[in-house]
């Protein structure tokens, strides 16, 4: 049984070598090897999703994740048919060495972004969802690969902080030289403070002005109040026509523009169905003084009354 098993072997191995050409025998190896990084990949993707969707982590930890783990299998795959075409660890050494020099002189932009994204992954500055602002462009982060993060654009064409449906790439090299403002730096500091400025005129009642503005922005933000703890307040001072009120509170940074818009809402609702509650704007007034013979505008002349009238 031994002898016709081995028999057999030497059949297929003469089969292969006679039949299939020299340059498939030589890559052959490498593109098993290939097969082989592709389906362990796809099983341990599947592995550490699962275990990840137990721990109820967020979907962005969990793309950040695929991201990286996608890149690191790319890597192995590269350094594994390198190995399998040159046959010999010494060999592959030079060709490492060799795409190393290349890739320092003339991809040192390209190398500079890579060392970035490395530092995106392992120090987590921001992460896919938070709202930052690179070189003065306000987004969302939607991807982040080892060339470029991609921004869904915040403003831009419109003002406020709406969506503008535009898509922008910075390259990861300027994340070296850039100040990158993280809206949400953590699952713990994922609310900013934000203000609606609100110009109450003199002759309203102090008090009930600042309650009303107080539970206008509780109403709407009754959730984050919950969570936080941290209830909205009021900083004021004066200004020309009346007081300007700066109603503060907590706010989620990916929708401030629409909370801000509802505690507007609702402050135009309470201050009209109050008489004493007013706006302040810009009014002014005019008093004429009758004295030393001095004589009055046509309008405050007294005319004398005929006899009889």
């Amino acid at each position: 049984m031994e002898q016709e098993t081995t028999t057999w072997l030497h059949a297929v191995e003469w089969w292969f070598n006679y039949y299939v050409p020299e340059m498939v025998r030589d890559i052959l190896p490498a593109i098993l090897a290939l097969i082989a990084i592709i389906i362990v990949h796809k099983i341990t993707k599947r592995l550490l999703i699962k275990a990840m969707q137990h721990q109820k982590r967020e979907d962005a930890d969990i793309r950040q994740l695929q991201s990286l783990l996608k890149y690191a299998f790319m890597l192995a795959g590269i350094v594994f048919v390198i190995a399998s075409l040159s046959g010999s660890l010494a060999a592959m050494g030079l060709t490492a060495a060799f795409l190393s020099m290349v890739l320092g002189w003339s991809l040192q932009r390209p190398v500079t972004g890579v060392a970035a994204w490395l530092m995106v992954m392992i120090k987590r500055p921001f992460q896919i969802g938070d709202r930052i602002i690179i070189q003065g462009v306000r987004g969302d982060v939607l991807d982040i690969s080892p060339t470029h993060v991609l921004l869904g654009e915040v403003g831009g064409t419109i003002g406020g902080e709406e969506s503008s449906n535009r898509g922008i790439l910075i390259p990861n090299a300027v994340l070296f030289d850039q100040m990158v403002t993280n809206y949400a730096v953590s699952e713990e500091a994922k609310y900013i403070l934000d203000e609606v400025p609100v110009r109450v005129s003199y002759d309203s009642d102090y008090q009930l002005a600042e309650q009303t503005l107080i539970n206008c922005a509780a109403e709407v933000t009754q959730e984050i109040i919950e969570e936080t703890g941290q209830t909205p307040f009021i900083r004021a001072e004066f200004f020309d026509s009346g007081v300007f009120m700066r109603l503060r509170y907590q706010s989620i940074a990916v929708e401030r523009q629409r909370i801000s818009s509802e505690i507007v809402g609702k402050i135009v609702e309470a201050f009209g169905q109050s008489d004493q509650l007013g706006f302040a704007y810009p009014r002014g007034s005019f008093e004429y003084h009758a004295g030393g013979g001095r004589s009055l505008p046509p309008m405050f002349k007294v005319a004398d009354r005929p006899q009889g009238s």
